[in-house]
């Protein structure tokens, strides 16, 4: 099976309720591209890159799409069921781009699913579940709002709850913590995610006057350095998300004894391929992971679930997935991936299981062959 064309598609996806808020950012819309490799067999494999924003990594989308269309000359005539071979003629293409990459990384894959009849989880190592435990980011708000909107989630069946804090004064975070803390079941996971909107200070500040309380704390600070410092100082264990940017980056983070646990993004760490050796150095170090992505629609919504389908449930926290904030996204023929009950159905079809509806998608961005 071999290459033969390469389109770029470009979708807005909208923001149920018009903002989605961050402690030092925010975002009403995403920007949304997406790669088909087009085989010489008939096979299309579909992948998706969605920053969060132009400001909550480097990465921005009109950056993905210029990066793709470095790259995607240099596929045409690859197998896209080596992967590893053709993550290697990208990264001789272009160095880093991560983001841009996994689209790429991700078709792949699903095209390799497609041809040999197999689901991607099961590509990946396989599953007995037919669905994956999910977890809700509840936005700041007052401490009464926040416990409100928290234990309306539990109630929908959520058994971790993120927590957002930051970009106001400390003792608004703390407050709102307790008052959730108070009212939702004790069984009921807690991180607060302060998506780097603390200082060193604030984590240790909020540490201690937590301390009574059963959570974890993820990525407070904006480096790795600010994290190093915290070791030793807090009462909770630390989670790192936007700082682990890649395999080698999550390997020193579980050496120096930063990590106890990780928010894994797809498209930050490349997709797939790199993803699925992160999972499984997290395994054999029995360090928590959630499988998540910035944004995207059901491509990366499924991308998301098939991995973390394959992750053991002793160290997995969930996958989060951008369907419940979004008012817009493309439109697919397959059935919409969405949580209910707490869970995410994984998808039954051959790859990723998703089928886009190309009708309803307009002429490409950009066509390479």
């Amino acid at each position: 099976m071999k290459i033969t064309e390469v389109r770029v598609y470009q979708h807005q996806l909208d923001v149920l309720g018009g903002r989605y808020q961050m402690s030092i950012s925010a975002v009403e819309k995403l920007d949304s591209t997406i790669v088909a490799l087009v085989t010489d067999q008939g096979i299309i494999g579909y992948g998706e890159v969605t920053p969060l924003g132009s400001s909550y990594q480097p990465e921005h989308a009109l950056g993905a799409r210029a990066a793709i269309n470095e790259m995607a000359p240099h596929l045409i005539g690859l197998d896209p069921r080596r992967t590893s071979l053709v993550y290697r003629v990208m990264d001789n293409v272009l160095n880093g781009h991560l983001y841009a990459k996994c689209a790429i990384d991700v078709a792949c894959w699903d095209a390799t699913g497609k041809d040999y009849d197999e689901r991607l989880c099961d590509l990946l190592g396989g599953t007995e579940q037919d669905a994956v435990r999910s977890y809700y980011g509840v936005m700041p708000a007052t401490a009464a709002k926040t416990a409100e909107n928290a234990k309306l989630r539990q109630s929908e069946g959520y058994s971790r709850l993120q927590i957002k804090a930051g970009g106001r004064p400390l003792s608004a975070d703390i407050e709102a913590v307790r008052a959730v803390a108070a009212v939702v079941d004790p069984a009921t996971k807690l991180l607060v995610d302060p998506n780097r909107g603390w200082t060193g200070r604030d984590t240790i500040e909020f540490s201690t006057a937590c301390r009574d309380i059963p959570l974890s704390i993820e990525q407070p600070c904006r480096t790795y350095s600010e994290h190093k410092a915290l070791v030793g100082k807090l009462n909770h264990p630390l989670f790192l998300d936007e700082s682990t940017t890649d395999v080698s980056t999550v390997i020193d983070a579980i050496t120096d004894g930063i990590a106890q646990g990780f928010g894994m993004k797809l498209s930050r760490v490349g997709g797939i391929t790199p993803l699925r050796a992160i999972r499984d150095i997290c395994i054999h170090r029995g360090i928590p992971l959630t499988i998540d992505d910035t944004w995207g629609g059901d491509i990366t919504a499924a991308a998301t679930v098939h991995m973390g389908a394959t992750v053991p449930d002793h160290i997995y926290e969930g996958t989060w997935i951008a369907q419940p904030y979004m008012s817009k996204s493309y439109g697919c023929i397959t059935a919409p991936i969405r949580p209910m009950n707490g869970e995410i159905v994984i998808p039954t079809g051959p790859g990723l299981g998703v089928e886009p509806d190309l009708h309803s998608w307009g002429p490409p961005f950009a066509t390479f062959s």
